[in-house]
């Protein structure tokens, strides 16, 4: 595909390359965000996507499970109109997740040479390959192209990273920043953070460019009805029964607070379950069970992953409650669809979840007893005051987060780069 060298750019498409997703259709943040902008955005001809993901390895893509995909060869596929290309990796270790952004940085600079494709972006989610944003910064710019980033939340304050990678995470973000066009922050909090942190410190002394936009959250219902075979033999297999469960839904990492979240609901005298959808790891299971020994409470339920949506939607919506335990990033897309499906929500109390929820939502925090008040408090909760809290979650969804609303926002900012 070549493009003129003259782009007009009211007849050609703006190319925006996306890096640091390692899969589409996942429970990972920016596999949401990417999954969803790419669906917003498919019947958008001024927009062309490629997509980087990863061909092998923890958190691979298997397009197969996606709906509407359409295979192109072992290395790319059409999901949402947008080209998705794979990147394998080699066995390396903790290095892999470097490795991957910088072959796909590379391939992406290939790719826009070959096909002469002017004005492209180059959106790098998270920042992770500091050390290398010099060099391609300035190729990028020979290309004619830009380079966004996304600088998530505080990478280096995750509980599984080493204290040597934290130092990492840290210096890799200052470089990441200052070898930027732009950075979208996915929290107002991110914002003020990037430019307390950053002011003064790009090339030549200047200032950060930023821009804020969040995830988004689906404002419609589920497809499915609470009769539908799918949703009936869902709950019979894990011994579920509707509105009688607290649902978790997220990545499987400390930092979430699993433990926590755990050791309080068992603590709760509550009769209702604990579901825990998530892609679990044997590591983290085993060490959890060592700790808390949950496997003796046949509350705790962890049922593997839920990969269809209308599925995991009406599954939200029934939760008598939903629990968030994420205290490191920003916006969060889990707690969104939450916000915009589950009635009641539970949340830790940290700036991130705050700014999202407001009055809309209960909080808890890890002190002990504490969550375990909360879910007492929540179980006594009448019919009004659950009814007033759905609402103005639904309410805040709406004005701030919904899909289309960040949809728009986005195309905003990568067509004002014409």
């Amino acid at each position: 595909m070549g493009l003129e060298k003259s782009v007009n750019p009211n007849i050609y498409p703006q190319h925006v390359f996306i890096i640091g997703a390692k899969s589409l259709g996942a429970y990972g943040g920016y596999e949401t965000f990417v999954d969803k902008l790419t669906e917003y955005h498919q019947n958008d001809n001024s927009i062309k996507y490629h997509v980087a993901c990863k061909a092998n390895g923890d958190g691979s893509m298997d397009e197969n499970r996606l709906t509407g995909s359409v295979r192109i060869s072992n290395r790319e596929f059409i999901y949402h109109n947008s080209r998705c290309f794979k990147i394998h990796i080699p066995n390396i270790g903790a290095a892999q997740a470097l490795y991957y952004d910088i072959a796909a940085l590379h391939e992406c600079c290939r790719y826009i040479k070959k096909h002469n494709i002017k004005n492209a972006i180059i959106y790098i989610l998270a920042c992770r390959i500091g050390p290398v944003m010099p060099y391609y910064f300035k190729r990028i710019h020979k290309l004619g192209g830009k380079t966004f980033i996304n600088p998530d939340g505080h990478e280096w304050m995750r509980a599984k990273w080493s204290r040597a990678v934290r130092r990492y995470w840290k210096f890799s973000e200052g470089l990441m920043v200052k070898y930027s066009d732009l950075a979208i922050c996915d929290s107002i909090n991110i914002e003020k953070y990037i430019h307390e942190k950053y002011d003064g410190k790009g090339i030549k002394g200047s200032n950060p460019e930023t821009t804020y936009i969040a995830y988004g959250a689906e404002m419609r219902k589920s497809t499915l009805t609470d009769d539908d075979p799918k949703l009936i033999g869902w709950y019979e297999k894990n011994r579920i029964t509707s509105e009688n469960y607290y649902l978790i839904v997220g990545r499987f990492v400390p930092e979430n607070n699993y433990e926590t979240i755990i050791k309080e609901f068992m603590r709760s005298e509550t009769k209702r379950d604990l579901v825990i959808i998530t892609n679990m790891s044997k590591k983290f299971m085993s060490e959890l069970e060592c700790k808390l020994h949950f496997k003796n409470d046949s509350r705790i339920k962890f049922v593997g992953t839920v990969y269809d949506k209308e599925l995991l939607m009406k599954i939200r919506e029934n939760a008598y409650a939903y629990l968030h335990g994420h205290e490191v990033g920003g916006t969060n897309p889990s707690l969104l669809e939450a916000l915009g499906a589950t009635k009641l929500n539970l949340l830790l109390d940290v700036g991130f979840n705050k700014e999202v929820a407001g009055d809309s939502a209960l909080y808890w925090n890890k002190d002990p007893g504490n969550l375990a008040k909360l879910i007492a408090y929540a179980e006594a909760l009448k019919p009004e005051g659950i009814t007033e809290l759905d609402f103005k979650a639904k309410a805040r969804i709406k004005s701030n987060y919904s899909w289309q609303f960040i949809a728009d926002k986005y195309k905003k900012i990568f067509k004002g780069n014409n």
